[in-house]
């Protein structure tokens, strides 16, 4: 049981990081571009400002998703009652 426990918390903290990782990777990536895209035209930073906030939000919402898993494999462990 220790073994499953302990292999659990490993998973859920690789779950929880790679989120987080993917998310300040895909966070730099959409400032970079809605920066190069208002320097080249600064009448278009409002739609484009409109859209990278929906793109950030998404990008929330799959980081959101992977903590939910995380907190469910945390709290009720699925693979104890196996044993």
């Amino acid at each position: 049981m220790e073994t499953v426990v302990g292999m659990t918390v490993i998973a859920v903290a690789i779950m929880i990081s790679v989120g987080a990782l993917g998310t300040a990777i895909g966070f730099a990536i959409l400032g970079g571009k809605f920066l190069e895209g208002a320097a080249r035209q600064p009448e278009m930073v409002p739609m484009l400002q409109t859209k990278m906030f929906i793109i950030a939000g998404l990008l929330d919402a799959v980081t959101m998703i992977g903590v939910g898993l995380a907190l469910f494999f945390t709290f009720a462990n699925p693979f104890v009652a196996l044993l």
